[in-house]
């Protein structure tokens, strides 16, 4: 789904005035057992659910009402926001039914902008080798998630998948990250997050998860923006060492 959110708001305007300087990631892996990672923007260049739902979706809606692409375009911002934070947000079903569109079958047409961010496939080989236990956990809709799982072939490098329609909370709630801790069986203590949303991660923080990474370039389109509190990559490569088990600042 796009990023509308006040979190990202705020960080565009931050960065438009300045960009925070980079807080560099001091990870031991040996204090590490667990991976966690989200797919859109972060495994995933976020460039096609930006297209999508900034500019795709709206040329379709302004077709379907016969009224001006700006216009569909501002009508469906302000959906987007009715329901940011919540399942609704990223539900196919539900953006099928409230625009009276075929969600899927847009998604569909053009996912052949769908792509794996580069040294993805490197720090997940990483990972294995390191024996580390690894699942991808996603905001995204199942039917989105195997709309990118057949187009990327990703799936098979994590031990489960887990979407939040399947915990029943959006990630940016507490809550999601106490019934995922139930549902995988982790130590929080001993977990390492990535992600490219710092309310999600803010989030995360709050329950107790030991290491936490911002990926500040979700879109190869789009210019880094550092988050000003937490460790943060442009690539995975960054979080691989050179030697050793740590990754020096």
């Amino acid at each position: 789904m796009c990023t509308y959110n006040q979190t990202d708001k705020q960080m565009k305007t931050i960065c438009e005035h300045g960009q925070p300087e980079k807080i560099f990631p001091t990870l031991q892996w040996d204090d590490i057992d667990t991976v966690l990672l989200d797919m859109d923007g972060t495994l995933l260049d976020k460039h096609f659910d930006d297209y999508f739902w900034e500019q795709y979706v709206p040329e379709h809606y302004s077709l379907k009402h016969d009224i001006p692409v700006e216009q569909a375009r501002e009508k469906l911002l302000a959906l987007y926001r009715d329901v940011e934070d919540t399942l609704d947000w990223t539900d196919l079903n539900y953006w099928s039914h409230e625009l009276g569109l075929d969600i899927p079958e847009l998604k569909m047409r053009i996912n052949h902008l769908i792509g794996v961010h580069p040294y993805v496939i490197e720090f997940l080989e990483f990972c294995l080798t390191m024996r580390k236990k690894l699942f991808l956990i996603t905001n995204a809709h199942s039917g989105t998630l195997s709309i990118k799982l057949e187009k990327t072939s990703i799936g098979p490098w994590f031990d489960r998948i887990v979407c939040a329609e399947e915990i029943g909370v959006a990630k940016e709630t507490v809550e999601f990250w106490q019934r995922l801790e139930e549902t995988l069986g982790f130590d929080k203590t001993r977990t390492l997050l990535a992600d490219d949303t710092e309310k999600v991660l803010a989030a995360a923080e709050s329950y107790g998860l030991g290491h936490l990474i911002f990926v500040a370039k979700p879109s190869s389109r789009k210019q880094v923006c550092y988050s000003s509190k937490y460790p943060a990559i442009e690539f995975f490569k960054e979080l691989i060492p050179r030697t050793g088990t740590s990754i020096p600042g």
